[in-house]
């Protein structure tokens, strides 16, 4: 994280060793090495006393830690809702025919329901990517990498032949389950 690197940094520019610090706030040393080693992180009543020592805005001493946090948020959210739209997809058309064999209209019902959870969770991640400004597969890495999306250059006609014939393999792999799923609950 940046925290550590913001309390070495205000605590050089006063002209404090980490025994000074360590002493105005009534801790040890070793705490505050662990701080700005990232071995650990100042609670909140730290945080605010360390905002009035440096004399700084607790916004400013955190800001770098809040932006990488947020930032591993949005990606956990994204692959989150990717994989909840990939696994009720599949599993909507892997038991697509035990369920019209079995359940007749129930099961039908509960692979609809399977689908409409898997719609919901694409348009989740579609306005993920719109948020963030990604619109293609690289950008899509870039930004799972922790990286600019917008620095990411590629071409404009790839990238949408890129993504229709992922859509129609896609597409083309959930009706190919699906039929093998009727076919094998017929037999």
């Amino acid at each position: 994280m940046n925290l550590g690197t913001q309390i070495k940094k205000y605590r050089e520019k006063n002209n404090l060793s980490q025994e000074d610090l360590a002493e105005k706030m009534y801790i040890s040393r070793q705490t505050v090495s662990n701080w700005e080693n990232d071995r650990s992180y100042p609670d909140v009543h730290n945080l605010l006393l360390l905002s009035s020592i440096f004399d700084v805005s607790l916004d400013n001493l955190v800001k770098g830690d809040l932006e990488i946090m947020e930032k591993k948020l949005n990606q956990s959210h994204l692959k989150f809702w990717t994989y909840l739209m990939l696994i009720t997809f599949l599993l909507g058309a892997v038991l697509l025919g035990p369920a019209i064999m079995s359940s007749g209209n129930l099961g039908m019902l509960f692979i609809v329901a399977l689908f409409i959870v898997g719609m919901c969770a694409s348009f989740k991640v579609e306005k993920i990517k719109k948020d963030h400004n990604i619109e293609t597969y690289d950008k899509i890495v870039a930004y799972m990498n922790g990286e600019n999306p917008n620095n990411v250059q590629s071409t404009e006609r790839r990238n949408k032949l890129t993504f229709t014939l992922s859509f129609i393999g896609f597409v083309g792999t959930i009706i190919i389950i699906a039929l093998i799923s009727i076919y094998l609950s017929n037999i």
